[in-house]
C-alpha cells in the first residue's frame, strides 16, 4: 500500500467511524425528537382550527376532521411518514452536512435558533478559555518535565512527583469551587463566574481586559489541576529514553547535554507527546461540562449542560457531532505524524 492509498484509506475510515457514531446518536434520539414534533404539529393544529374564529360556525365533527387532514399534511411536510430508517438516515445526514436544523428551546445572542448558530457563537468562548488553558499546561508541564528528567531525585523532582499526585485525584469543578470560594469571597480579587460583566463595558479595549479579568480564575484552575500531570508524564517518558544506548552513545562521544537532550532525546521521546498534545488540544474544543458550568462560562460545555437540561435534541446531536468530530480528526491527524516523526509507522507503506 502506497502513501497516497494508505492517506485515502485512513480519511475513509475516518469518515465512516463519524457517520456510525452520528446513526448510533440519531437512533437513540430519534424518538424523543420525533414525540416533540409530533407536539409541535398539534399544537399548531389546535390554534389554526379549534382556536381561529375562522372555523367557529364549523360543527365538532367537521373540526376534528379539519385538524386531521392538516395534521396528515403537517407530518408529510416533516417526513414523519416515512420509514423509520429513512427518517434517521435523513437525519443522520443532515448531521454530517451541519444540517441540524432549529434548536427547540435555546437561542443564539442574535435570537437565531439555528443550531449552528448557537454553537459557533459558543466555540470562540470555550477555544478562549479551555484551548488556552491547555496550551499553556503543555508549555509549563514539558519544560518542567524536561528539567525534572536530567535531575532525577531533585528536590524540583520529588515536589513535581508529589505535586502530580496530589492535583491528578482532584476532580477540576471541585478545585474551581474552592478557587470560587477563596478568590472571589474570602479575598474578592477575581469575580466569581461568567465572562463579562453586566453591563458589558462599551470601549473595544476595556471590554477585551474585561474578557480576560474574567477568565483568569478558571484559567488559573485548569492550569493548576493539570500542568503536574504533564510534567510527570513528560518526566516518565524522557527517563525511558534517556536509558537507551544511543545516549550513552551520544555522551562518550562528548556532545554536550543540551544538544543530547532536546537534539535526540526529545526527537524520540516526540510521539507519544505528540499524541498527547494533540489530543488534549482537540478535546479542549469541547469543553467541560462542568467546570464551564461551576464558572458560569458559556461555551460549548455549559450549552451542552443546558441543552440536556431542556430536552433540547437537536442542539445535543449537533454539540455530539462536534465532538466526536474533533476526535476523528485528532487520530486521523496524529497517524500521519506519526509516519513523520517515527519511520516505524510506515511499515509496510511502499512508497
Amino acid at each position: 500500500m502506497g502513501v497516497a492509498s494508505y492517506a485515502v484509506f485512513r480519511v475513509a475510515n475516518a469518515l465512516v467511524i463519524l457517520f456510525l457514531v452520528i446513526l448510533i446518536t440519531a437512533v437513540m434520539m430519534n424518538k424523543y425528537m420525533e414525540d416533540t414534533i409530533l407536539a409541535e404539529i398539534r399544537e399548531r393544529v389546535a390554534n389554526e382550527v379549534f382556536r381561529n374564529p375562522q372555523y367557529i360556525n364549523l360543527s365538532p365533527e367537521e373540526k376534528r376532521e379539519l385538524a386531521e387532514n392538516l395534521t396528515q399534511y403537517y407530518i408529510r411536510l416533516r417526513g414523519l411518514d416515512r420509514p423509520y430508517i429513512i427518517r434517521v438516515l435523513y437525519r443522520a445526514v443532515d448531521a454530517m452536512s451541519l444540517n441540524f436544523g432549529n434548536a427547540q428551546t435555546l437561542k443564539s445572542a442574535s435570537g437565531s435558533t439555528n443550531v449552528a448558530d448557537i454553537v459557533l457563537e459558543a466555540l470562540p468562548r470555550t477555544i478562549l478559555l479551555f484551548t488556552t488553558g491547555t496550551i499553556i499546561t503543555i508549555i509549563v508541564g514539558i519544560l518542567l518535565g524536561l528539567k525534572a528528567a536530567t535531575n532525577v531525585a531533585s528536590l524540583l523532582d520529588r515536589a513535581i512527583s508529589t505535586f502530580a499526585m496530589f492535583t491528578y485525584a482532584l476532580p477540576m469543578w471541585w478545585v474551581g469551587m474552592l478557587f470560587i470560594f477563596y478568590f472571589s469571597y474570602v479575598i474578592e480579587i477575581f469575580p466569581s463566574g461568567g465572562m463579562v460583566s453586566i453591563p458589558p463595558p462599551e470601549d473595544p479595549i476595556a471590554y477585551a481586559l474585561d474578557v480576560l479579568y474574567h477568565l483568569a480564575l478558571p484559567l488559573i484552575t485548569f492550569v493548576f489541576v493539570n500542568f503536574g500531570g504533564w510534567s510527570y508524564a513528560t518526566r516518565s517518558i524522557v527517563l525511558n529514553v534517556l536509558t537507551e544506548d544511543f545516549v550513552n552513545t551520544a555522551r562518550a562521544k562528548g556532545l554536550p547535554e543540551r544538544k543530547i537532550l532536546y537534539g535526540h532525546v526529545l526527537r524520540t521521546a516526540s510521539p507519544p507527546i505528540v499524541t498527547s498534545t494533540t489530543l488534549a488540544i482537540l478535546g479542549s474544543i469541547g469543553g467541560a461540562i462542568i467546570t464551564e458550568a461551576v464558572f458560569n462560562w458559556p461555551g460549548l460545555g455549559r450549552l451542552f449542560y443546558v441543552a440536556i437540561l431542556n430536552g433540547d435534541m437537536p442542539v445535543v446531536l449537533g454539540l455530539t457531532y462536534i465532538s466526536t468530530f474533533l476526535y476523528v480528526f485528532a487520530v486521523l491527524v496524529l497517524d500521519f505524524v506519526y509516519m513523520v516523526l517515527d519511520p516505524r509507522v510506515r511499515v509496510g507503506i511502499r512508497r
